[in-house]
């Protein structure tokens, strides 16, 4: 080689980010190995490559004593007149491996520190095993069937969003895995589409997710006065219509989180309207009384709402309609909850037409007496 090639690899190594003494390092040994081959050598050879000059020298490593753990060599100058030729198309070789092998440890550390965050790339390929994501030129993400809403198919070309759950190392190229059923990618949405959460006035507190059926988004305010909800659902649900849009129709249902566990509860099952909770902190059961009109709506479509309601507290979530209460024993919380002042004292809570309370007792595990028990049934 010449002085001329030499700084051409300098500069190659600089634009490519790549270390030149290791990539010169690289290249001795390939020369090495080639010329050993060429050459049907018994012995091994080493190469030195002049760093400023540079000219090649080839030696043959002959045995001169020493121990079978610290050999002794004798260095034989056998370098052949055609020594530039071999050299350039093996620092060709050597100098293409280096570059994909630093392009590669590149985008392994670029994703890596990005594992956690959303990514958008256009679908190159879906099948039964996997559907693999193009992010940019030269990268590309892996879709596992695993990570994919089970209502989901993929067309060629179609752009969509994914969460990044983990970047490795392979023999290839870094394997980056993306996810569309991760709860993450609820909250990377948000924040793409809400510039409150973005900025932090307005914070993702939980997330509860049944991948493509419906998610509830757990949120909280900031700053006094802005109203986290509304901020995240958007003028007429215009941001949370895109989110939905994304995630192919998948509903979201946003709910205000507070730090009393009754009212987040209670916020929990919406759109179910709740008359009460009750906590139990020893075995962390929530006791929600609904009107017997809204039972089926709190516990929803196969208990969704309410499985989704307890991912989201963390609460063990334990729903009664009013008759439900009334027949367990809950009279008091009912009473309470109709706006009974005081404790429930076992007087029948109905009203009479004259708009004095019922003097009469109630009857064992209801509100109401005889009387009107009748009549509340029946109405």
């Amino acid at each position: 080689m010449s002085s001329e090639l030499m700084e051409a690899l300098r500069q190659l190594a600089r634009e490519k980010n790549i270390d030149e003494y290791e990539m010169l390092d690289r290249l001795e040994g390939q020369l090495a190995s080639t010329y050993q081959r060429i050459l049907d050598l018994e012995n091994e050879t080493r190469v030195v490559i002049d760093r400023e000059s540079g000219r090649i020298y080839l030696y043959e490593l002959i045995p001169a004593g020493g121990t079978e753990e610290e050999p002794v060599f004798d260095e034989k100058d056998i370098t052949p007149g055609d020594v530039s030729r071999i050299a350039a198309q093996a620092a060709k070789t050597v100098i293409m491996s280096t570059i994909r092998e630093a392009e590669r440890e590149r985008i392994f550390e670029e994703y890596s520190d990005r594992v956690g965050e959303s990514v958008t790339g256009t679908v190159q390929q879906s099948d039964s095993r996997y559907t693999l994501i193009k992010l940019r030129e030269g990268v590309e993400a892996l879709l596992p069937p695993a990570e994919q809403p089970h209502n989901e198919r993929y067309d060629h070309n179609q752009r969509i969003k994914a969460y990044i759950i983990e970047v490795r190392k392979t023999a290839n190229e870094p394997a980056i895995v993306v996810s569309r059923t991760h709860p993450g990618l609820i909250r990377r949405l948000f924040e793409l589409e809400v510039p409150e959460i973005y900025d932090g006035i307005v914070e993702i507190k939980a997330v509860a997710r049944e991948p493509g059926m419906r998610s509830k988004v757990a949120v909280s305010s900031r700053e006094s006065g802005l109203d986290p909800v509304g901020a995240c659902v958007g003028p007429k649900g215009s941001r949370v219509r895109m989110i939905v849009s994304e995630l192919r129709g998948e509903r979201i249902d946003v709910v205000p989180w507070s730090e009393e566990p009754t009212s987040y509860v209670a916020n929990a099952l919406s759109p179910a309207k709740v008359s009460n909770v009750v906590v139990d902190e020893s075995s962390h059961t929530a006791t929600v009384i609904v009107p017997d009109d809204q039972l089926s709506l709190a516990i929803g479509k196969e208990g969704q709402n309410a499985r989704l309601a307890a991912k989201l507290t963390g609460w063990r979530i334990d729903i009664k309609s009013h008759s439900q209460a009334s027949d367990s024993g809950l009279a008091s919380i009912i009473a309470h909850e109709e706006g009974a002042d005081e404790e429930f004292d076992g007087r029948c809570v109905a009203m009479t037409s004259s708009g004095l309370r019922c003097r009469n007792k109630a009857r064992p595990g209801s509100v109401y007496c005889g009387v009107h028990e009748k009549e509340a049934a029946a109405s």
